[in-house]
């Protein structure tokens, strides 16, 4: 069998290996590749039927990348958010710890597009140990996300040594992984790397399926691997023009994840990233997409829709109008069918006094 690594070398880096195939000139895409670096593994270039579905959208360059002119390079302002390389301090007690600075598959719509498997993203020996240090002399952190590019891609032995090394700090509780290598490769998931995983729980993994096409047979094997390795795993989807922004499309995806043990966990309005602005959709259509899921699929199926707040301030959940009214007596209700109900408040000074009596009671 194949190793993920050869896998991996084996993937596409040039128009030229994939466009004439589509009967398209890749020499206009080679200025795009040159400023927006490329690779689509064998494994998920098997998946494109067709030229702009929703597969190549994700992964193919495309000139409107260079075109873009309403875009932002660093749109969630993490380089000002950075006190010391390659970590993000957001947050009050947790952060965003990027330890690879390569993915296994550049997608085009990517928050960190501007430099993620470029020269300018150094992770090495000494970013890693100024963000454990970091971490070390800051209790209130207790929660911390590998991101990157993508932890996975990191050999066994190393992503061991970080993992050890954070679980060797008392005040870390939680750690998370976010990875799309179960969805662009799959493979990568082997017995070696669960063996590593399960030895640091509470441990977390947020992985990146945005269409229902990709939720094949192999990335449900990967998946239920890290799942029967007692790791929850959570989704975070974006919602992408000309791949996913479709209720019926949208919940499909929703089910199919449900289906293989992978909760949706956000659905994000697409970051304001330099050379991405063709994938925006406006949030009149993302607010659509939920109303479109809430009710009409489990409640497990449904994402929190949110906004990471241009400028760096952080995630900002958005809901369809369901409270129609607030009052003091009267809480006025829209449930999915857009039928009204009202439900009896309590009023302020009733919910005092109510307090007060189990404040009371407590202490006698």
């Amino acid at each position: 069998m194949e190793t993920w690594q050869k896998i991996l070398q084996a993937s596409i880096t040039r128009p030229a290996q994939i466009t004439p195939r589509f009967g398209i000139d890749p020499v206009p895409l080679d200025a795009v590749t040159a400023q927006y670096p490329m690779r689509i593994t064998p494994y998920y270039q098997s998946l494109i039927r067709e030229v702009n579905d929703p597969i190549w959208r994700q992964a193919v360059p495309d000139a409107l990348e260079l075109r873009d002119s309403v875009c932002f390079t660093d749109p969630l302002d993490e380089e000002n958010q950075s006190p010391v390389p390659n970590l993000v301090h957001r947050y009050p007690d947790r952060v965003l710890f990027l330890v690879c600075a390569e993915c296994a598959m550049y997608c085009r719509f990517c928050t960190r597009k501007r430099k993620v498997g470029g020269e300018s993203m150094v992770v090495n020996g000494d970013t890693i140990a100024q963000g454990l240090d970091y971490i070390r002399t800051h209790p209130e952190i207790r929660d911390v996300i590998l991101s990157g590019g993508d932890p996975l891609l990191l050999a066994d032995e190393k992503l061991d040594g970080i993992l050890t090394a954070l679980r060797a700090i008392p005040h870390v509780e939680i750690i998370r992984i976010g990875s799309r290598v179960p969805v662009v490769l799959p493979q990568r998931v082997t017995i070696g790397l669960i063996r590593v995983l399960r030895k640091h729980h509470p441990l977390y993994l947020n992985t990146h399926f945005n269409h229902p096409d990709e939720i094949t047979a192999t990335a449900a094997k990967a998946c239920a691997r890290l799942a029967d390795a007692g790791i929850p795993l959570g989704n975070q989807t974006v919602l992408l023009r000309g791949v996913n922004d479709d209720p019926a499309v949208m919940k499909r995806l929703m089910q199919k994840l449900l289906a293989i043990r992978v909760r949706p966990y956000y659905l994000y309005q697409a970051d304001m990233v330099q050379g991405t602005d063709h994938f925006r959709t406006s949030v009149a259509e993302g607010l659509e997409i939920v109303r479109a899921l809430r009710g009409h699929t489990s409640g497990l199926g449904v994402p929190a829709y949110v906004i990471d707040a241009p400028g760096g301030g952080g995630k900002i959940p958005l809901l369809p109008d369901y409270l129609q009214q607030l009052g003091d007596d009267e809480v006025l209700l829209k449930n999915y069918r857009g039928e009204l109900y009202s439900y009896r408040n309590v009023p302020p000074a009733a919910a005092a006094e109510a307090e007060r009596q189990v404040a009371n009671s407590d202490g006698k």
